[in-house]
């Protein structure tokens, strides 16, 4: 059998609860089809890159599917047809990922570090010294003069 890794955008109106219902859903017809999901990963509401059917969020979910074609077919097949569902892709890998997902230890990572942690300047900028005035221009200096005199 195939492996596989799937991710399915599910529309912002339904709840949570209902997400898991569909993965649970699909997850039986892979099952049922000859195949097994070792893994299921509820990735939350997260903005779209751009709209997709009116919706400008999303619920991901990821599957780890190792199964025979035919079920994922079905599986997708059934995804069309879900009016829930906005998108998914299905891509075959040659193993599956252990533990958790980049998304999730990403979610994990943004939740530790406070952006008031990094020091008084918020650690983005190269701390530089203080500021040096920079010379002046002849030209600048005659546009000052002549207008402080009229």
């Amino acid at each position: 059998m195939a492996l596989y890794e799937h991710v399915l955008l599910a529309r912002q109106d339904v709840s949570a609860q209902q997400v898991e219902a569909l993965v649970e859903q699909f997850k039986g017809i892979v099952e049922a089809n000859g195949g097994s999901v070792p893994k299921v990963e509820y990735w939350g509401v997260k903005s779209l890159g751009y709209r997709i059917k009116k919706n400008r969020k999303a619920h991901y979910s990821l599957l780890n599917i190792n199964a025979p074609a035919a079920a994922v077919a079905e599986m997708e097949r059934q995804m069309r047809i879900n009016e829930d569902v906005l998108r998914f892709m299905t891509i075959r890998v040659e193993e599956l990922e252990e533990g958790q997902s980049v998304m999730l230890q990403k979610r994990d990572r943004d939740e530790r570090s406070d952006r008031f942690d990094r020091g008084p300047g918020g650690g983005d900028r190269f701390d530089r010294g203080p500021r040096r005035e920079r010379p002046r221009r002849e030209d600048e200096a005659t546009t000052t003069e002549t207008a402080g005199e009229a």
